[in-house]
């Protein structure tokens, strides 16, 4: 049996995360390399499983109608931990899952076989595994074809991580053009993670530019005001709170001196117009609406772009 091995998980995480590949849709690269699983072991089950932090999500499943599973009661979550095939001959046998509800349930799952996923940095994903419901073993062939799928699994998920980073890349620089009048003459350039403990970095490089400017007290605390919505509602609702994510935050002067803060984030964006105002009737009740609103009444002017991922806001001093 495979060594276990020693694993750091929040840096597996982070690494299963920069492959954006969680609750995509099916692909057929992915589908065929089940398919032969399938085929040349003999199983009526084979699994391309990712564990995440609390769950196994499958990419591509054949012979089950779940597309994920608690980790808590995951084979694969085993098999990540494994330095080679992680191999369970009879489940019912083995007191790590004799007692498993794949077991014990309407699957009766007996046997499994898993081949960890596994980035060129040392860290597995998850697994490329073949599931029976009878007792059984794999001959040396099969064991053989099964470790060159997994070579092709490991392949195509990185083939596939070079396309959506080729993707994002290409996506900045259409970003970069569209904030180049910008950036220009832009004084202060700052991504931070989308985290609001991360706003301060923005913050305290906002407040020495005004104060250099000598900027009444009145109307830096609008600016501060207005900067800490924005990017609390990029953080919010463009990151979804998902620190892995950034937001972007330039600050320029424009040739007559006036303020102007554009924020970016990589979300879905938004129809500002649909946005409700929330001192209309029933909205007051509800807070959707107000940092808009409140960003619209301290800026002398606030412009969106991009669907709503980009919102650029100017004030001129008193």
């Amino acid at each position: 049996m495979p060594a276990t091995m020693a694993i750091d998980e929040s840096a597996r995480l982070t690494a299963l995360r920069r492959y954006r590949i969680l609750d995509t849709d099916p692909e057929q690269a992915f589908d065929d390399l089940t398919l032969l699983a399938s085929q040349i072991c003999g199983t009526p089950i084979a699994l391309i499983s990712l564990v995440d932090e609390n769950r196994q999500w499958f990419k591509s499943r054949i012979g089950i109608d779940v597309s994920e599973t608690s980790r808590s009661i995951s084979f694969c979550a085993h098999a990540i931990q494994q330095s080679g095939l992680f191999i369970v001959p009879d489940a019912r046998a083995d007191a790590r899952f004799k007692d498993n509800p794949f077991v014990q349930g309407d699957q009766g799952i007996r046997f499994y076989a898993g081949a960890p996923l596994v980035t060129g940095d040392g860290y597995a994903l998850g697994t490329l595994c073949v599931v029976d419901r009878l007792p059984r073993t794999l001959d040396a062939d099969q064991l053989e074809a099964l470790q060159a799928l997994q070579r092709q699994a490991q392949a195509q998920l990185e083939l596939r991580r070079n396309l959506v980073e080729l993707r994002l890349a290409l996506d900045g620089i259409e970003t970069l053009s569209a904030l180049l009048p910008y950036c220009s003459t832009c004084e202060l350039n700052i991504v931070i993670p989308a985290d609001p403990a991360a706003m301060e970095q923005v913050h305290s490089g906002m407040n020495a530019l005004l104060a250099g400017r000598h900027w009444p007290e009145a109307d830096a605390m609008k600016v501060e005001l207005a900067l800490q919505e924005g990017l609390a509602n990029a953080i919010r609702h463009g990151c979804k709170n998902d620190p892995t994510k950034h937001v972007q935050c330039l600050v320029s002067f424009d040739a007559v001196g006036g303020l102007v803060i554009v924020i970016r984030d990589p979300g879905e964006g938004f129809d500002v117009t649909r946005v409700p105002d929330p001192l209309e009737g029933a909205n007051v009740l509800k807070p959707s609406g107000r940092g808009v609103f409140l960003i619209n009444e301290l800026m002398d002017s606030v412009e969106y772009a991009d669907h709503g991922r980009q919102v650029v806001m100017r004030k001129q001093i008193s």
